[in-house]
C-alpha cells in the first residue's frame, strides 16, 4: 500500500498542530518559562530539560486529556510517553481525539 504525498503532508500538518498545542499547554498550564516556539521537541520534560516534577506531570496529563482528548487505557503508559515533547505528541496521536488542521475549522 503506497502513501500519497497528500497523505504525508496531512500527517505532517497534524503532527505540527499537535506539537504546537502541546507546547501551548506547557507554557500556559505549567508555566514553562520559554516562548512556545522555543521549546525543543526533543527536550526532556524532567530534570535538566524543562524541569517538570511529579505534580506537573499530573497537570500535564489533565491538560492533554482536557484539550486533546487523550485517554490512556493504562496509566502505566504515561511513564513511557512522558519523556520529551515529541513523545507527548506521539501519545496524543496514539490516544487522543482527531485534531483538524483546516483553516476554517471551528474551535468549540
Amino acid at each position: 500500500m503506497s502513501v500519497t504525498r497528500s497523505e504525508v503532508e496531512k500527517q505532517i500538518e497534524r503532527r505540527e498542530a499537535l506539537l504546537d498545542k502541546v507546547r501551548e499547554i506547557l507554557v500556559e498550564a505549567l508555566h514553562v518559562q520559554l516562548a512556545k516556539e522555543d521549546i525543543d521537541p526533543d527536550v526532556s520534560l524532567f530534570g535538566t530539560g524543562l524541569g517538570l516534577d511529579s505534580v506537573d506531570a499530573v497537570e500535564l496529563l489533565v491538560g492533554l486529556e482536557t484539550h486533546l482528548g487523550v485517554k490512556l487505557p493504562d496509566q502505566s503508559l504515561a511513564r513511557m510517553y512522558m519523556r520529551t515533547v515529541n513523545t507527548l505528541v506521539e501519545m496524543v496521536i496514539d490516544h487522543g481525539k482527531p485534531i483538524t488542521t483546516d483553516a476554517g475549522a471551528s474551535h468549540g
